[in-house]
């Protein structure tokens, strides 16, 4: 007899889905994860719990004008599709999109999730109706943020752990998938040292036995790749955004190491898109980390203006939230692998905040007083003020020469001339002295306030940079920070991975990040952003309802 219906591998925001829908149906499920009883939830957990809905009635409420035809055409552009291998990424994200136009935000509302009232508009794209980018705002930010998220799901399954239902297997590493007459009928590979670490923290590896176990289905949710940089760098698409960084700062936790995919890819299964890849260019070092080398991204509002390495001030459409592959390719073009943002206090206080539910204790703990104080008091919150004060990327100074000296000086490499700089910037200020302006940045800004969630919450008003009365000056060496996979283990809209041939493996699916999101990569080349937690739950919870039947 099988140990269980199902073998779930990792226990992250995907392979809860998955098992819940198991357990829903009456399903044995075994969930098997290399870390301990505290990582529940994965990557999820940490992240700020942005989440792409369409025509939602926060929207409406808004008088955001939105639509699941409005929706595809800007997946579409962002997508941009042109392998013979997008059929099923491309078939993934039309049901994705529907879903978020459909059932999505009444079914997660039944489940008790919530949402902040003003919806982010992330993403804003590349300049043109079809091509990249979000025409209005679909950033939904869960109460509670990553936990807010991963709750539900993890309320769902602890209930049928209560039950005998699912059973957690924590500290069990997978190293192979066992086939049986061509089907996936298992899970082998070691059980690792107990480790109390804190959640996030690297936890050891050493081996203390092995395991071995059996079930119909085995549905593989181990997440992606952005905690392993040598992978990042086999798969990185030289011609298409130039040499890898020398330097990257993780934005993910170790344990996201991308080890199931060539594990997956032994047993048979096919990997498309793997140089497809979603990496951050606004990370900053943690003045406290976490995991090694742990680096936090900056979401700023479009006001900052942005340099790269050699004082350059990056032309349209390379802002703040607009395009981040974009920007990742602009800023290699110069031969280094950072950039700076130029701003003043008054920005950073309305404009910075910080990725992850740690740096959003406020949003974390549901804490309404506390985010108007922070949001709407105008100062830093204390996340961003912490990091004013603490972050090795930061300079603050009373004037530009002083500014330019600490950047210098931080950078070591004395790319920056005073002059060059201050010339940029003191053009850029005239353009806010009358209601005219041919500077892009500037329009975009405007454009920005027309909206009142940014008016209110993100954008401050246009002013000039060199004003002192909104002083201090601050600047922002910016890192690349790795974070998600676009491509992996190729599916169908089932979750069920398919093999060379683009048959699928009997036994055997695959959801969230390790599959590209759904598909092998269902985001194409570009993220429309709040579509990775997105993912997780849509094929997670497909791959549970088709391995029980449903």
């Amino acid at each position: 007899m099988a140990d269980a219906d199902a073998i779930i591998v990792g226990g992250g925001l995907a392979g809860l889905a998955a098992a819940a829908e198991l357990g829903d149906a009456g399903k044995r499920v075994i969930i098997v994860e290399q870390e301990g009883g505290g990582f529940l939830g994965g990557q999820a957990f940490w992240s700020l719990g942005g989440l792409f809905l369409v025509d939602t009635p926060e929207q409406r409420r808004l008088r955001i004008k939105d639509s699941r035809d409005l929706a595809w055409q800007d997946w579409l552009g962002s997508a941009q599709f042109d392998r013979p291998e997008d059929h099923w990424p491309k078939k993934v994200a039309e049901a994705y999109v529907d879903f978020a136009a459909g059932e999505m935000r009444q079914w997660l509302h039944g489940m008790g999730m919530r949402w902040w009232p003003v919806v982010g508009w992330a993403e804003r794209g590349g300049g043109l109706a079809n091509g990249h980018g979000n025409s209005v705002p679909r950033f939904h930010l869960t109460w509670g943020t990553g936990p807010g998220v991963v709750a539900p799901f993890e309320r769902r399954v602890r209930e049928h752990v209560a039950k005998g239902l699912i059973t957690l297997k924590f500290r069990h590493q997978v190293s192979r998938l066992i086939k049986t007459n061509g089907a996936v009928t298992g899970v082998a590979g070691e059980i690792l040292e107990a480790s109390n670490v804190e959640r996030g923290k690297q936890s050891n590896r050493a081996v203390v036995g092995g395991f071995e176990l059996s079930a119909g289905t085995v549905i593989v949710t181990s997440g992606g790749i952005g905690g392993n940089h040598d992978i990042v760098r086999k798969v990185w698409p030289v011609e298409r955004l130039g040499p890898a960084p020398k330097r990257m700062i993780a934005g993910v936790p170790h344990h996201v190491d991308g080890r199931m995919v060539a594990i997956t890819q032994d047993a048979g299964g096919a990997v498309i898109n793997a140089d497809r890849m979603w990496h951050y260019v606004e990370g900053i070092k943690n003045w406290n980390p976490i995991w090694p080398n742990h680096g936090i991204r900056i979401l700023s509002a479009p006001s900052p203006l942005w340099f790269d390495a050699v004082g350059q001030r990056m032309e349209a459409p390379f802002f703040p939230s607009f395009d981040s592959l974009g920007t990742l390719k602009r800023i290699l073009s110069t031969g280094h692998d950072y950039s700076w943002f130029v701003l003043t206090k008054t920005i950073a206080s309305k404009e910075f905040v910080l990725s992850g539910s740690e740096q959003n204790l406020d949003f974390t703990g549901k804490d309404w007083r506390a985010v108007l104080k922070n949001r709407r008091g105008g100062k830093a919150p204390p996340s961003v003020a912490a990091f004013l004060e603490k972050g090795e990327d930061f300079v603050v100074r009373e004037n530009l020469a002083d500014l330019v000296a600490g950047m210098n000086a931080l950078s070591g490499d004395n790319l920056l001339d005073y002059d060059r700089l201050k010339a940029q910037i003191v053009a850029r200020d005239r353009e806010v002295e009358h209601a005219y302006t041919k500077d892009a940045q500037v329009t975009a800004i405007r454009g920005a306030r027309n909206y009142i969630g940014d008016k209110i919450f993100r954008v401050t008003k246009p002013h000039k940079i060199l004003d002192p009365r909104h002083g201090p000056l601050i600047a922002v060496r910016l890192n690349i920070l790795t974070r998600k996979t676009l491509g992996g283990l190729h599916t169908n809209l089932n979750s069920q991975v398919l093999d060379g041939k683009g048959e699928p493996i009997p036994g055997l699916y695959a959801a969230g990040e390790v599959a590209g999101g759904g598909g092998g990569g269902y985001h194409g080349y570009n993220a429309l952003e709040g579509t990775f937690l997105g993912s997780c739950i849509f094929s997670g919870r497909n791959a549970g309802r088709h391995a029980a039947g449903r």
